[in-house]
């Protein structure tokens, strides 16, 4: 899928581009060349030089990347120099586990609204967020400007829950319902669903690739892979 001029693959591999160069700061590491970054992620040199080519010209011929810039850069591509609210649509395990999860506000991302239906999680509180009953949905994103949602509801009502965050002002959705969400051509959809992920692996249990080693294919190379077919 391709807007604005980037494959959405790209886009995709920016992040674990960001995180590794992060992980290398912390580690001590101020230098790195294509071929090194490839080598830790499981992409080539030449696709990462080719993604970075999109957003401009990154570090110097015989002498790589500056790691800390390269990082800030890629973060400034993805908008993550900024905190973003987010609406949290489910407070069941699913949806309980991810109010709970700390990996967000480091990350630019905070739960800033989370709605339910079952009546018993309706005013619990998740640091200091206040569970909302999900009737109020679309006139409490709209009024709080949050331009990101997450839907962790069951299938049934999936659709119904992103229809009304949309109404709401939501533009970007990362749905764990396993369905396949209808939205605008203005909104966009990330569909995370493990029992495809896992259904996608059993098949090589018994249809392997006789050249593969038997290892799943990292992030980087399975992204790469995806590219190649775009």
């Amino acid at each position: 899928m391709r807007r604005g001029g980037i494959p959405d693959i790209v886009i995709r591999r920016l992040p674990i581009y960001e995180r590794t160069l992060k992980q290398m700061l912390s580690a001590g590491v101020t230098s790195i060349s294509s071929e090194e970054l490839g080598e830790r992620i499981g992409v080539t040199a030449a696709q990462i030089r080719r993604d970075l080519s999109y957003f401009g010209k990154f570090g110097k011929q015989g002498k790589g990347y500056d790691v800390a810039r390269l990082a800030e850069e890629i973060a400034h591509i993805l908008k993550l120099d900024r905190q973003w609210d987010v609406a949290l649509a489910g407070f069941g395990h699913l949806g309980q586990a991810i109010a709970h999860y700390r990996g967000f506000e480091p990350n630019a991302f905070r739960i800033a609204a989370i709605f339910a239906r079952n009546p018993e999680h309706i005013g619990q509180q998740v640091n200091g967020t206040v569970v909302l009953d999900e009737a109020e949905l679309t006139p409490v994103i709209r009024e709080m400007g949050i331009k990101i949602g997450i839907v962790a509801v069951p299938a049934a009502a999936a659709q119904d829950v992103a229809d009304r965050m949309i109404a709401g002002g939501v533009r970007a959705i990362l749905n764990y319902a396993p369905v396949i969400l209808k939205v605008p051509e203005s909104v966009w959809v990330r569909e995370i669903d493990p029992v495809s992920a896992l259904q996608s692996l059993t098949y090589y249990l018994d249809n392997g690739d006789p050249s593969h080693d038997g290892r799943a294919a990292p992030v980087g190379e399975s992204l790469a892979t995806e590219a190649a077919g775009h």
